[in-house]
């Protein structure tokens, strides 16, 4: 299905029918993604008494309880109220669902100990470009990214500057395939999601911030259109699963 569409008065032409999708799907057990130092997430039948939720075992349905925390086991997207002591939901301040984007690869940079994204290198990606939404692909680009265990590794993240830069260029959602924008240990410095959400300025509450992502090595760099939904949870992040159609040329 072709779709027709007038965005900032340009018109673009998208294919409905070949969706990219770059969510990581949540799985029961250890071949889940991990961060931040928690138990695998678990997808069981729920027990209660001599009931178990399993049609294989005699229940008319399956009946499924799932525990997994958003920050640590799945592609989600998150507000400002993940840092902020007031509270703020992301499915109140995500409104919009549908943004110009674009999608560049990074080979983060080696800096002491760690490696980095810094606002050089996003400059020389975007250029002039202007875009609601960035997808930033890290190199090397495995796919043990959708099952890596993240904890106590020292992924790659974004300097304060490279953060700052891109809130300041209008990017107002950022979706990353690390487990944050921001250093593992940091002493909750969290320089990066502070800066991008702009917290000691005018707080950038309609901005988000998507982790956990991943874009496989077939889809080039470029623009797309990117649907970006997220389960209706009142919560500070929720699990989302973001989907970009090429343009059409």
């Amino acid at each position: 299905m072709i779709a027709a569409i007038k965005y900032n008065s340009r018109n673009f032409k998208i294919d409905l029918s070949q969706p990219l999708d770059i969510s990581i799907p949540l799985r029961d057990g250890s071949d889940n993604i991990n961060a931040w130092y928690l138990d695998a997430p678990t997808i069981t039948p729920h027990r209660e008494g001599d009931f178990v939720g399993k049609v294989s075992e005699g229940a008319p349905v399956n009946f499924n309880d799932i525990w997994f925390n958003p920050h640590s086991h799945v592609t989600h997207t998150e507000c400002l109220g993940h840092i902020t002591e007031a509270s703020h939901s992301v499915n109140q301040n995500l409104q919009q669902y549908f943004f110009l984007a674009e999608v560049i690869t990074i080979a983060p940079e080696k800096r002491g100990d760690d490696f980095v994204i810094s606002e050089k290198q996003l400059k020389y990606a975007l250029g002039n470009k202007k875009r609601e939404a960035l997808i930033i692909r890290t190199i090397p680009n495995l796919k043990d990214k959708c099952s890596k265990q993240y904890s106590n590794t020292n992924p790659p993240y974004l300097l304060e500057e490279a953060a700052k830069y891109l809130a300041e260029k209008g990017i107002d959602h950022l979706l990353v395939d690390l487990p944050s924008v921001d250093k593992e240990k940091d002493n909750g410095a969290l320089l990066a999601h502070n800066a991008f959400w702009d917290i000691n300025g005018m707080p950038r509450k309609h901005a988000t911030i998507t982790e956990f992502i991943y874009v496989a090595n077939g889809i080039e760099d470029g623009s797309y259109f990117l649907n970006l939904q997220v389960a209706p949870f009142e919560n500070d992040a929720s699990p989302s699963r973001p989907v970009l159609f090429e343009i059409m040329k």
